[in-house]
């Protein structure tokens, strides 16, 4: 055999670790859990670590190492257990989670933008021609993701390399917030802002929108979604130098140090933040919370250390322009990596029969442009009718949210569904295997699907019980729409398959 093409082994067990770590953890996601959730939050980061990161990582290492070939990504894994009729319309409605996403950030992108010129999010005073200030965003979005899409269309992708900046500052953000809440918790005399009164503090939510326990449990979307992304690295297994032992190793040792920093950092929040007196103002949702967040802890730093309120204020400001220059640089660097990524891959890595052939056409810079432009339609008629529908900002970026988490939570749905076919396939060749009793595969797969089906579904629940219906409809829309478009395609794609069968049979009886 030819060994001279074959992937160098250079991934160590800490370069793992690495990988899984900047491919997963978000610093904004621990301040949209203390938004919902307050110190509660904790408990259902551990449990979907427990019962959906470390799980699902060890079934991803198996299907990364059985099809490290493939180039379909999570198309290829599925096809290969269940066959390409669900794999497509399971693939199609992962990237629906993508088209989700940049409806989502187009509209949250201007936040860091505004509050690193004002040092405060000023959007929800944006106002044009009568036209209230979501709606000026809508706007706003349209653009930039008509921009976005002509200039990765162009083969423009080098601003993407920015995003390795971006990710630089916010470890330095990471390091400048643990710093100054331990300053603050240590300068208050080890008194946090937010009381802790035992434990009934980290299983009650201080927000009353969670209280109940059907919002706690439609939580676990939230944080699910903080953990999403590992099949992005399941592919890396066959570049490692050890992969039976390291991955299983590395996907543990990542959630622990995972599920102890998400914890920690959420946790350090309650030192500056007093979930009444910061978050609970009309003025802070989920778009603008890390910027509010960050703005007060400056504050609270600043008036312990003995400044003036107006300095106080002042730095608290600083802090917010940097944390928002921060995200805008990473939002900026990832819109011209995802809008073109997930599209490409997916296109070139079904069968060329599924889409019209304009669809698979790249320019000459590489690129499926008339595929993207069919994206940017989408996306803009999305944006247009989620913005446009007259929601105040607080309404409008719990939605734009829940679209996004759940979005992103149901195509695991068909990757965790199909492992147990893929475990008892004999004749795909496993270099790697976990799941070696059947009895704990099926426990744990059974599980890790119950969990994500009742997160998905509590978190329809929720609007619904509560009248919102609306937020209900545009929650689970995505998938949805996503995946009977995939199922009409892959419909057509059969029926076509069987008229070019039927035809060849009559001309070979012709003959």
């Amino acid at each position: 055999m030819d060994d001279s093409n074959s992937p160098k082994k250079t991934i160590t067990l800490f370069g793992l670790i690495m990988m899984i770590f900047t491919a997963i953890f978000g610093f904004a996601n621990t301040t949209v859990a203390y938004e919902q959730m307050g110190l509660a939050s904790i408990i259902w980061y551990i449990f979907a670590a427990l019962l959906f990161f470390l799980p699902v990582g060890f079934m991803v290492a198996e299907y990364g190492a059985a099809f490290n070939e493939a180039k379909g990504g999570i198309y290829s894994w599925i096809e290969g257990a269940v066959g390409a009729k669900w794999a497509f319309i399971g693939t199609f409605m992962w990237l629906a989670s993508w088209e989700v996403w940049l409806v989502s950030t187009s509209s949250k992108v201007w936040i860091p933008l505004s509050t690193m010129f004002a040092g405060h999010d000023v959007t929800q005073t944006w106002g044009l021609f009568g036209l209230s200030a979501t709606q000026v965003i809508g706007i706003l979005a349209v653009l930039w993701i008509i921009f976005v899409t002509y200039t990765a269309s162009q083969g423009i992708d080098k601003i993407s390399k920015i995003s390795n900046f971006g990710g630089i500052m916010t470890i330095a953000l990471q390091v400048i917030f643990f710093v100054l809440s331990l300053a603050v918790l240590f300068m208050s005399g080890f008194h946090t802002a937010e009381p802790i009164n035992g434990l009934d503090t980290f299983i009650h939510s201080a927000n009353p929108a969670f209280a109940s326990p059907l919002g706690m449990v439609s939580f676990i979307v939230y944080a699910i979604f903080a953990y999403g992304g590992l099949e992005s690295v399941g592919g890396v297994t066959d570049s490692m130098k050890n992969p039976k032992k390291d991955f299983p190793r590395g996907v543990l040792i990542a959630a622990v140090i995972m599920a102890l920093v998400y914890s920690l950092t959420i946790f350090c929040w309650a030192m500056s933040t007093n979930w009444n007196a910061v978050i609970a103002k009309g003025n802070v949702n989920l778009g603008n919370i890390t910027y509010v967040m960050m703005s007060n802890l400056g504050y609270q730093f600043g008036s312990h250390i003995g400044l003036s309120s107006a300095a106080a204020i002042a730095l608290g400001e600083w802090l917010a322009r940097f944390t928002g220059f921060d995200m805008f640089v990473l939002y900026m660097g990832a819109f011209f990596v995802l809008i073109y990524s997930p599209l490409k891959s997916f296109i070139l890595g079904t069968p060329k029969d599924l889409w019209p052939s304009k669809v698979t056409k790249l320019n000459k810079h590489g690129m499926p442009a008339y595929a993207m432009w069919i994206q940017a339609a989408v996306v803009i008629v999305l944006i247009l009718v989620v913005d446009m529908g007259g929601k105040n900002a607080k309404a409008l970026y719990n939605v734009l949210t829940l679209m996004a988490n759940v979005s992103t939570t149901v195509p695991y749905l068909f990757l965790v569904g199909a492992y147990p076919f893929f475990n008892m396939n004999k004749n795909i060749e496993k270099p790697y295997f976990f799941y070696k009793n059947k009895k704990a595969m099926w426990t744990v797969t059974s599980v890790v699907f119950l969990v994500l089906a009742f997160a998905i579904i509590f978190t329809l629940l929720q609007p619904i019980m509560e009248g919102a219906y609306t937020d209900a409809l545009w929650t689970i829309i995505g998938p949805v729409v996503f995946g009977l478009v995939g199922f009409g395609l892959y419909y057509r794609y059969e029926h076509r398959s069987k008229d070019k069968t039927k035809a060849a049979n009559t001309a070979n009886a012709t003959d």
